[in-house]
């Protein structure tokens, strides 16, 4: 698959030293699922998500709670999911998933975020038909035999099972990301490392000199941005 998904977040978490903007992506995030729908993870498939991806990030508590209670209260804030489509240098190709309560605000910065860095926005469709969406899981302490025993006792079907950094990556249809995690929690299995719904590029495109340094810079001009939750791209990096 060409992701190290565990050096990914690590990096994501590094980025800020304090994780004071992870923390509030999060609490963005969190409102929104339990605004949408029942302020109960049990009864709310969505904020499940939110939370065991919460989790893996180790948001704290009180972040949560905060949000969960500020959509129980009538929080009367709105926000719209909105997706932004693009390319860098060298053909490369982002998706940039955003939350926003002010749609012109948001379309301004990604626009500007892609122009000042080598970038360009494109239409919708113009870079997702060349990403997958996928259920991605990470479990250590298991072998990729053990795993895959597992689901297949329990009759799951994933795409791809992989070793990575002593940890076991899964990678599965996107609705398949419950019954995946469930199963490997009635065996006893708890702690994930990744646990995300993610778009996975076809293939991956290297970059090298100004490019990837040119690259880099956008991403994390878009990454920055306070209303952008996810960056999905083609580059691989190490």
């Amino acid at each position: 698959m060409g992701r190290k998904w565990n050096n990914i977040k690590e990096k994501k978490a590094n980025k800020d030293k304090n994780t004071s903007r992870i923390y509030a992506k999060f609490g963005r995030e969190i409102y929104v699922a339990a605004k949408q729908g029942e302020p109960n993870p049990d009864s709310n498939q969505a904020l499940k998500f939110v939370l065991e991806r919460a989790k893996t990030y180790s948001v704290p508590k009180h972040i949560i709670d905060r949000a969960i209670e500020k959509a129980s209260g009538g929080g009367d804030e709105s926000y719209d999911e909105l997706r932004y489509e693009g390319f860098g240098p060298s053909g490369s190709m982002v998706i940039v998933d955003t939350l926003t309560n002010n749609v012109n605000r948001t379309a301004a910065e990604v626009r500007t975020a892609f122009n000042k860095n080598g970038g360009n926005m494109g239409t919708s469709g113009s870079a997702a038909y060349m990403f997958d969406a996928t259920a991605v899981l990470g479990i250590e302490g298991q072998s990729v035999d053990q795993v895959l025993e597992l689901l297949m006792e329990a009759d799951v079907d994933v795409r791809d099972l992989i070793e990575e950094d002593d940890a076991v990556i899964i990678y599965a249809e996107p609705d398949q990301f419950h019954v995946v995690q469930s199963t490997l929690k009635e065996q006893g299995i708890e702690e994930f490392t990744v646990a995300e719904l993610t778009m996975l590029p076809q293939n991956e495109l290297s970059l090298a000199g100004d490019d990837l340094v040119q690259f880099e810079k956008m991403i994390d001009a878009l990454e920055d941005l306070d209303d952008v939750q996810q960056v999905y791209h083609n580059v691989e990096i190490d």
